[in-house]
């Protein structure tokens, strides 16, 4: 089977006017197979979180080639970016980014509902409850605690049946406990849905439990 994720020779520079070029990326080749979980690690400033949103298609790369699920992000217009970021990828970030005025259940089911999915509520609710939040669907963000939005978090990534999903730093603004909650979490729900996971952390124990570990440094894999 074809994976679900490959790189090949992906670069990313960015140009400063009054200061000289920023190489964040040089040359990463990366294949990520279906249903594999990957943590993306290295020191503060080597490039783990730019190859994460180059990888998704949030911003693309100076040169190289990235393919999801046999399609070419980087060839592909910015209404067929936002089709594949919204039917094939999830995002879990650090900060959350659930919008305010809608409460944990909306939260979830709004990218469904964007994709006509008929069963968007429904689903919604399952997912939440398969993460302890039956009894918050209809709280708003600013009533969650810090672990509760993260899990939130997790349902809306998944609620479109993503068959990869791209977690940057997901429990780094949580406390110890909260955090290990959120990655077991976010792997029960991974395996479950047989999603791959590319996982960037600098934490030693989140990046233990992948399956493969990519290890960065100024901008290249070293390891």
């Amino acid at each position: 089977m074809a994976p679900i994720l490959e790189a090949k020779q992906v670069h990313k520079t960015y140009t400063r006017e009054d200061a000289p070029d920023v190489l964040a990326l040089r040359g990463v080749d990366l294949v990520v197979q279906r249903g594999e979980f990957v943590a993306v690690t290295g020191p503060s400033g080597c490039g783990k979180s730019t190859l994460l949103t180059v990888l998704s298609g949030l911003d693309l790369p100076t040169s190289g080639q990235v393919s999801i699920a046999g399609r070419e992000v980087t060839n592909s217009s910015e209404q067929e970016l936002a089709e594949l970021r919204n039917k094939e990828i999830g995002f879990v970030f650090q900060s959350f980014h659930l919008v305010a005025s809608m409460t944990a259940l909306e939260n979830v089911a709004f990218p469904a509902e964007l994709a006509g999915q008929s069963d968007a509520e429904e689903r919604a609710r399952r997912l939440l409850d398969q993460v302890g939040l039956s009894d918050r669907m209809d709280s708003f963000p600013h009533q969650l605690s810090g672990g509760e939005k993260q899990r939130v978090a997790l349902c809306r990534a998944l609620v479109n049946r993503a068959s990869l999903i791209f977690a940057d730093e997901p429990t780094g603004n949580l406390d110890t406990a909260n955090g290990e909650q959120v990655l077991d979490l976010l792997i029960s729900l991974q395996k479950d849905e047989g999603a791959s996971l590319v996982l960037v952390s600098h934490s030693p124990d989140v990046v233990a439990r992948a399956d493969r570990v990519v290890m960065m440094r100024d901008g290249v894999v070293v390891e």
